[in-house]
Parts: structure tokens; C-alpha cells; sequence
């Protein structure tokens, strides 16, 4: 277990702040912030890259009983405004561009702190120096902050993040648990450690970088316990291929948690640069939030060693299942089996459950779990539990030595003359065909079948693919029934931070104005 008196750092490009004054930072901010009104139950609005602010204004809310809210810094004003109101937020820590940006979003009544752009996130994103800087009028958070003596710590227990999850189905709802227990706090501290590979070491010998951004819920739990544990914490500006392997090889991080889609872009790397960096220094590097194409993961494997772990479950659930690499290549595609003392089903539309190797929902939860409830959305609430458990939405099954694999999204089903047809198994042929970057497969319209099977492609850039093409090297692996009546090939496929494409967007077109499931 990783030890919480060791002073550790957060590094940023050349910017270093120790875990000891990141806690007198903390405690500051939250007196500041008791004294504009914030208290125990509200909400505190982030819309910060992974910067200094994004750990001290967490740990301030904490401190105050608080919720602090993440909030996606690549929202529309109107996608801003919907959190804003939606959560309650009594106050927001903004960077200065992103004011700029969403100013008008942020409705009348909320207390409004700014924290400067630093300059390699400025860089990153090619902010202009003016518009990094703290609007003139505007209270300026790094100043405001140390105005304030530090409030002395209470022993009130920190009720944790609300994270808004991404809304793939509708508007985002907000997942909100109140302060655990002590039981609860200490169950949640080991399995999260044992998860994320912090049990494997002393905190003061792990080093790790955060390179996605802390508004989606698994950085921002990976980031918040390293920092709070004494580690070396780096911050990447932006993800960059190349540039992880070079930070790898320079700061020798020891401790990655990653998604697939940084795998994608890993694997793009020309041969010659993905050999020459030194990345001997990784021990335990995993993967979640989106599902990893076979072909993909086992490539990293041969690159990166059997370093490569994963995990399964959700906002709502936590993580409930768990793999090594040596369990995954002796189970091929396996999201892991059940951590210690999680109840993980898979059960029928009528709540049975299921035997191994027979398809279903699955449903699922951890032991001395904090129940969870969607900000202002009882109904939603209620309908994400089955059986007694919560189902994250997935459809999948145990096989014989009791490993999970996941089949597809239960709203991506696609029902085609009756037929059930998952499209995560058409998008894993696809993705072994050369040429093909990335895939989404999901069901449109049809007058005869009710649905049809669809499918858009991602060539890699230097690919010349065609629709003959892709049938031929289709039809070699899936039953006729399986393949896409209609093709189309685009360039840029739009996704969520955390790498899974966003189906919803690709889909809309086609059902507007129907009795959709989008």
C-alpha cells in the first residue's frame, strides 16, 4: 500500500510543486473558499487542464466536504452551461483561456476564480500570451489563495468527485457519492492501489505521468491518490507519442495508466523511433475506459513486455475486474476476472443469471461499496440497477476459467430481422484488415430488418482502402448475415478524451426524427 506521509512532487515541464506545499496550497484555497459561501455538499466547478490548480482546488473542496466537479474543457458554452446548472455549482477554478472561451456559459451568481495558462500548456495549444494571462477584473487564483491563512484540517471525510460521465446516450449525468465510511474508504484505498499497481512499490520509488486529462474519471483518480501519496507525478500538456517515450526515458517512469487510443498512436510511430528510446524503466502500465482491440494490445505488448495490465468496470461501479498480460494472452481479448469480494453476473433480460459462455448484460458491484446517485436524476438512478447490482451497459460472458470478455455496448446492439448482431465483433475483423486506423459498426435504419449493420472506416494515412476490398477480407471471417449492407470511409472519427469513438455522433443522422435508440 502506497504510504501518505512520504513528500512526494507534481512536476510540469520544469515546474515542480512538493506534496507539502501543495497541502498548505490546499488549505489555503479552502479557507478562500469557505469565505465566498462554499461548504459541505456543494459543488465546486473545474474547467482546468492537468495543472497545479486541478490538484489544489480538489483537495480544497475535500477539505470543505465539498464536491469537486470536473468539468470537460472541450464542452460547447451551451454543453458548460448544462453542467453548471445541472450540478449547482457554487463557485468554478477556470484557466484564463478557457474563460475567455466560456465566459458566457457560466451563469449569473457563481463565483468565478481564474487561474493563468501556464506557459507549456500555452504552447501545447497555441494560447496567445494575452489570453493565458488572468483577465484584469477577475480574481486571480494563485494570488487570491495565499491571502488566506491555511484552515486548520477538519476530520470530516472528503465525499470525493462528482464526474460526469460522457453523455454518449443523451445529456452527461453527474455521479455523486457521499463521504465513505472508514470500511468503505480502506476497501476502495486497496483495491484502487492493486488496480493501478501503486501496491508494488514504495510511493517514494514510483514515478508516473498522468497523459490524459483529469476531467474524465480514471485520470483523475489515478492522478489525485499518486499525488496524495507522496509519488513523482508528471504532467503531460497534451498527449504526443513520441513525446511520452521521451518523458518515459527521461524521468524513468515507472507507473503509466494509459487508454487504447494512446496505443493507436503509439503504434503509428515510424519502426525507428519506437526503437529508440530506453523504456526499461515501466513496471506497471494499464489500460481501461475503452475496449482494446486485440491485435492492438498484443502488439504492446511484444513492444513493451508483460508490463501491459487492464481493467474493467465504471464510474458508477468502480473497477470489478482485473488482468495481467500473462493472463490476457492465455485468455485473448479478456477483460480480467472479478477483483477480491466483487459480485460480477451476467444475467437475461428477465434479471437470471446466466451460465459461463452464455451472452448477457452484465451487472455487478463491490463489496462495502459508497452508493452512488445521479446529480438531480433519480429515475436514471433506478434504472441502472439489475438484479441488486448496477449494469455499467455492456453485454458479455464468463468463460470456463471464470474470465470476463465483453461482447459490445447493450445500446449498440444491433437486432437485424430478429437477429442479434454485435458490432464489437464486426469492428475486431475490421481491425486486422492492413490499412484500417480505426472502425465504428452500429445498426441504421432499415424498412425490411427493422436495422442494418453499417460500418465507418479509418484508413491509416498512407492506406488506399476500398469497399470491394474490405467485403472480401469481411466475408473470409463472418457469416453473410454479420456484414455491412453500406460502407463509408472517413478521415477523423469523433471521440471522447477517453479514446472510444463517439457512436452516438455517427449515428444521430440516421435515426433523426425516428423512434431511435441513440
Amino acid at each position: 500500500m502506497p504510504g501518505e506521509d512520504h513528500v512526494g512532487e507534481i512536476v510540469s515541464v520544469g515546474r515542480h510543486l512538493s506534496t507539502t506545499t501543495l497541502q498548505d496550497r490546499s488549505a489555503r484555497a479552502a479557507a478562500g473558499l469557505a469565505s465566498i459561501g462554499l461548504g459541505a455538499g456543494d459543488v465546486l466547478a473545474l474547467v482546468l487542464r492537468n495543472d497545479f490548480p486541478f490538484f489544489e482546488a480538489s483537495n480544497a473542496a475535500g477539505l470543505l466536504g465539498a464536491y469537486p466537479t470536473p468539468v470537460n474543457w472541450h464542452a460547447t458554452p451551451d454543453e458548460a452551461r448544462y453542467i453548471f446548472e445541472n450540478s449547482g455549482a457554487r463557485a468554478v477554478v477556470i484557466h484564463a483561456d478557457l474563460y475567455l472561451a466560456l465566459k458566457t456559459a457560466i451563469p449569473e451568481g457563481i463565483a468565478v476564480l481564474v487561474a493563468p495558462t501556464p506557459p507549456e500548456i500555452a504552447e501545447a495549444y497555441g494560447i496567445a500570451p494575452d489570453a493565458a494571462r488572468t483577465p484584469a477584473g477577475m480574481i486571480d487564483w494563485p494570488s487570491w489563495l495565499e491571502g488566506f491563512a491555511p484552515m486548520p484540517k477538519a476530520e470530516r471525510p472528503a465525499p470525493g468527485t462528482i464526474i460526469y460521465t460522457s453523455g454518449t446516450t443523451g445529456q452527461p449525468k453527474g455521479v455523486r457519492r457521499p463521504a465513505p465510511t472508514r470500511e468503505q474508504r480502506q476497501y476502495a484505498t486497496r483495491n484502487i492501489a492493486r488496480i493501478y499497481g501503486f501496491d508494488t512499490r514504495e510511493a517514494a520509488e514510483i514515478v508516473t505521468v498522468i497523459p490524459g486529462p483529469m476531467y474524465h474519471s480514471a485520470p483523475n483518480a489515478y492522478g489525485l491518490m499518486a499525488a496524495r501519496s507522496g509519488m513523482t507525478v508528471h504532467l503531460a500538456p497534451r498527449f504526443d507519442a513520441e513525446g511520452l517515450l521521451q518523458m518515459i526515458e527521461r524521468e524513468r517512469i515507472t507507473h503509466i495508466q494509459m487508454v487504447p487510443i494512446m496505443f493507436t498512436r503509439l503504434l503509428k510511430l515510424p519502426p525507428d523511433v519506437r526503437a529508440k528510446y530506453d523504456l526499461s524503466s515501466l513496471e506497471f502500465v494499464v489500460h481501461a475506459a475503452a475496449p482494446c482491440p486485440a491485435p492492438v494490445k498484443r502488439a504492446m505488448i511484444d513492444w513493451w513486455g508483460n508490463v501491459i495490465n487492464e481493467y474493467y468496470g465504471s464510474t458508477e461501479t468502480g473497477g470489478v475486474a482485473f488482468c495481467s498480460a500473462e493472463e490476457w494472452l492465455a485468455h485473448p481479448g479478456t477483460v480480467g476476472r472479478p477483483v477480491p469480494g466483487a459480485e460480477v453476473k451476467v444475467i437475461d433480460d428477465d434479471g437470471r443469471e446466466l451460465p459461463q459462455g452464455e451472452i448477457g448484460e452484465i451487472v455487478c458491484k463491490l463489496p462495502s461499496a459508497v452508493d452512488f446517485t445521479y446529480h438531480g436524476d433519480s429515475a436514471k438512478r433506478t434504472a441502472a440497477e439489475k438484479a441488486g447490482l448496477i449494469a455499467p451497459g455492456d453485454i458479455g460472458y464468463f468463460d470456463a476459467d471464470g474470465f470476463l470478455f465483453l461482447c459490445d455496448r447493450a445500446k449498440d446492439l444491433i437486432i437485424s430481422g430478429g437477429v442479434n448482431i454485435y458490432p464489437a465483433e464486426i469492428e475486431a475483423v475490421l481491425h486486422r484488415m492492413p490499412g484500417v486506423a480505426d472502425c465504428a459498426v452500429f445498426g441504421v435504419p432499415n424498412e425490411e430488418f427493422g436495422e442494418a449493420v453499417h460500418a465507418v472506416i479509418e484508413p491509416l494515412p498512407s492506406a488506399s482502402l476500398n469497399e470491394p476490398d474490405v467485403m472480401i477480407h469481411l466475408r473470409a471471417s463472418l457469416s453473410s448475415f454479420k456484414l455491412p449492407r453500406t460502407l463509408e470511409f472517413r478521415t477523423d472519427l469523433p471521440r471522447e478524451d477517453s479514446g472510444k469513438i463517439f457512436k452516438r455522433k455517427l449515428r444521430e443522422p440516421f435515426w433523426a426524427g425516428r423512434d431511435t435508440k441513440i
